[in-house]
């Protein structure tokens, strides 16, 4: 698919560079024990963020916190949704933190901003300000949820980029896309090139959780669906290539 500007629904009046939202899971990088921080995986990962940027195009980032605290096992226990989702959120900037220090470390200019305003640590989100910070050539890193419990990193990466006028949200995962099945499970299942958000909601198929999914429906956001651990998958996808599943209108 080659994505230009005049088939953008989303749009800024000073925008002219192709902008998107990368949705990175926390598990991704803790490597192969989905936990903590690998230092090899978080400087690949900032290479290829750099490697974006070189092409042109905005990156803002959101960074999922589950390879620090998963809360579902404590949440069954019988601690409190709201406080196990606050130590999720938390985490999210944890993670923030470090890619934005070997984002720098490797040359890159980057802003984290959260949700939550952690004075001397982030930057209070600010929707006006992010696009400026995109606008200017850096990198934006938005962590800390939405600020509230109950939503998950889905949803605010979806929200985050209808806010900041990302084109798309990238959403990268294990496998090159959305199948008509668990190929993990059904070697007959079917990657889908293109979906219709209908299409997603008729055939039930799991994209992202259904209150991110809703919102991309209804302002129009479009989301790629692609394999982080294909090589050049994701600047591929970045730059606009045909690459995994695209969602749309």
């Amino acid at each position: 698919m080659t994505s230009t500007l005049q088939n953008q629904t989303v749009t800024s009046t000073t925008k002219s560079a192709r902008r998107i939202l990368l949705k990175l899971s926390g598990e991704a990088l803790g490597g192969a024990t989905q936990f903590g921080i690998e230092p090899e995986i978080l400087s690949e990962m900032a290479k290829s963020v750099i490697a974006i940027k070189n092409q042109g195009v905005q990156v803002a980032l959101v960074i999922g916190g589950g390879n620090i605290f998963r809360g579902a096992a404590l949440q069954k226990a019988g601690m409190d949704r709201t406080v196990g989702d606050q130590m999720g959120m938390l985490a999210t900037v944890i993670n923030g933190l470090a890619m934005r220090d070997e984002l720098i470390r490797q040359g890159a200019h980057c802003v984290l901003m959260s949700a939550y305003g952690i004075p001397s640590i982030t930057t209070q989100y600010s929707s006006q300000q992010g696009r400026e910070v995109l606008e200017q050539g850096s990198v934006l890193i938005v962590a800390g949820g939405t600020g509230s419990p109950f939503f998950t990193t889905d949803t605010a990466a979806v929200l985050r980029a209808v806010e900041l006028h990302c084109d798309e949200v990238l959403k990268g995962t294990k496998v090159d896309g959305v199948y008509s099945s668990d190929p993990m499970k059904d070697p007959n299942a079917t990657l889908y090139k293109s979906l219709t958000y209908q299409e997603v909601i008729s055939k039930e198929l799991q994209v992202m959780d259904l209150t991110a999914f809703a919102l991309s429906r209804d302002h129009h956001m479009k989301i790629r669906v692609f394999s982080m651990t294909k090589d050049g998958a994701l600047l591929n996808a970045a730059t606009g290539g045909d690459e995994g599943t695209l969602i749309s209108d």
